[in-house]
């Protein structure tokens, strides 16, 4: 009974650290197709933010804290062209998974309305979907794009929706 209490015990323990874990991603490398409209995207952004070189500018990310409480702001330099799907590029570099991957994404801008929409790309192979994300991981993907897309007063984007392959995504 004695040994049954002592291995129960690290058990135990190892399976909290991992349910802890769940909500943490681990940066990987991998390309992203964030070929975007030129067409719909402002090029204003270098107007309001820092130039930190001839061809970048400074913005504004947010990411999730480790907790996954609130999302953490973070200033980046990515290319002054197409500066909006830079910031998504930077955004999601974070969001892959060891069972959860992107392939890619596109950003288009409607001007008129301010409406951008994200267009997600899953892998060929992924078998999880974004409606099995958990609650930290939709905050993670979904509420980091869209608190860095509004947030960002020069881009004049007013409300952001999600695509996957031109399907609207609902969670």
């Amino acid at each position: 009974m004695q040994l049954i209490k002592k291995s129960i015990a690290p058990l135990l323990t190892g399976v909290i650290v991992l349910n802890l874990s769940s909500c943490t991603t681990t940066p990987t490398n991998r390309k992203t197709d964030n070929a975007v409209n030129p067409t719909t995207i402002s090029n204003t952004a270098s107007t309001t933010t820092t130039t930190t070189s001839k061809n970048t500018v400074t913005v504004t990310i947010y990411q999730p804290d480790n907790q996954c409480q609130e999302l953490v702001p973070e200033k980046v330099a990515v290319s002054d062209k197409n500066s909006v799907a830079a910031a998504v590029g930077k955004v999601l570099e974070e969001r892959d998974t060891a069972d959860f991957n992107l392939a890619g994404y596109r950003v288009k801008v409607n001007q008129k309305s301010g409406v951008a929409t994200v267009d997600l790309r899953l892998a060929p192979n992924q078998e999880r979907k974004f409606v099995s994300l958990s609650t930290c991981e939709q905050f993670a993907l979904f509420g980091s794009l869209r608190k860095t897309l509004i947030s960002n007063q020069a881009w004049k984007i007013k409300d952001v929706s999600f695509t996957d392959q031109g399907q609207k995504i609902y969670l």
